[in-house]
């Protein structure tokens, strides 16, 4: 995990609906950037759908939020057309983002160990620096727990 007072590395991904985005074309306005495992996945789904629910009030707050797995464009797009997710999700098949921002971890589930996304959220200001980060996130009380730290 990136620790707090670094400067996020940029990125170009492409979204759901295959335009490309970059942490610098946000500056000027705060980031919640997430890292998730996989599209519609229990955890995954309320995750997201707590994010798209809490829109309106991040939005007033100047917030953008992002959202990136290592799942396809094409896969997003399934995702947030059937949960109508208003907000990008961006998709790092090369995981060079994940990577980047150091979600990419050993896991373990049931005793058998993989590699794979660790559930991360990070708040980044309006100059692309790190302000808040988590990686003990618990799916559903995401959104919420970021918009009551993001004054």
């Amino acid at each position: 995990m990136l620790e707090i007072g670094t400067v996020a590395p940029d990125f170009q991904l492409p979204d759901q609906e295959g335009n490309l985005h970059t942490l610098s074309s946000y500056r000027g306005k705060k980031v919640i950037l997430y890292f998730y495992p996989k599209d519609n996945t229990p955890g995954c789904t309320k995750q997201a759908c707590g994010y798209s629910a809490n829109l309106p009030q991040f939005t007033e707050k100047g917030i953008v939020v992002l959202g990136i797995s290592k799942d396809s464009v094409a896969s997003h797009q399934k995702f947030s057309e059937k949960f109508s997710l208003g907000f990008p999700i961006l998709s790092d098949t090369e995981r060079s983002v994940i990577e980047s921002y150091d979600v990419w971890k050993e896991k373990k589930l049931y005793g058998k160990v993989s590699m794979g996304v660790v559930r991360t959220t990070y708040l980044i200001d309006e100059n692309g620096i790190v302000i808040k980060a988590n990686d003990k996130v618990k799916a559903a009380e995401d959104a919420d727990k970021m918009l009551e730290e993001a004054e």
